[in-house]
C-alpha cells in the first residue's frame, strides 16, 4: 500500500510589516546623520555693500586664510608654496572649479598676492572673494 503525502511548504514572507520596518530605517538614519558644514579657520570675513551667489558649490573649492597667516584648504593646513600642487590635482578632476579665498578682513595683502601667483601656476583663474553683507 502507498500512502501520498502532501507536505504544503508555505513559501510567502510576510510583508505586513515591511512598511514599519522601513519607517524606523527612515526615521533612524535622519536623526543620526549629521551633515558635515565645512569649517575652516577662525576668521571675519569683509563687508562688503553688494555680493553675489556661487552657482554651484559643487564645483567649488576653499581656501582660508587667517590674520595670523595661516593657511587652509579641506581643514588641513599648508604652506603658500603647497597652493599650486593641490589646486592642480583639483583643477584637473574638475575643469569647472572655482576657488573661493576667504580671507580675514586683516590678512597680509601680500600673502593674498602669493596666493594669487600660486593659482596662476595651477591655472586656477576662477576667483571668488568671501565676503558678508554689510548692513546699512
Amino acid at each position: 500500500m502507498k500512502l501520498d503525502r502532501k507536505v504544503n511548504i508555505n513559501s510567502d514572507i510576510p510583508t505586513a510589516s515591511m512598511p514599519d520596518i522601513i519607517f524606523m530605517l527612515l526615521i533612524f538614519f535622519m536623526v543620526t546623520t549629521v551633515l558635515r558644514e565645512y569649517s575652516g579657520l577662525d576668521i571675519e570675513l569683509p563687508k562688503a555693500k553688494r555680493i553675489q551667489k556661487l552657482k554651484s558649490k559643487r564645483h567649488t573649492a576653499h581656501i582660508w586664510l587667517s590674520k595670523q597667516g595661516q593657511i587652509s584648504i579641506e581643514d588641513k593646513l599648508i604652506r603658500s608654496e603647497n597652493i599650486r600642487h593641490i589646486m592642480y590635482s583639483k583643477r584637473a578632476a574638475d575643469p569647472q572649479l572655482t576657488v573661493s579665498i576667504k580671507a580675514d578682513k586683516s590678512a597680509r595683502m601680500g600673502l593674498v598676492s602669493d596666493i594669487h601667483t600660486e593659482l596662476r601656476k595651477a591655472d586656477a583663474l576662477m576667483l571668488n572673494y568671501s565676503s558678508k553683507t554689510s548692513v546699512e
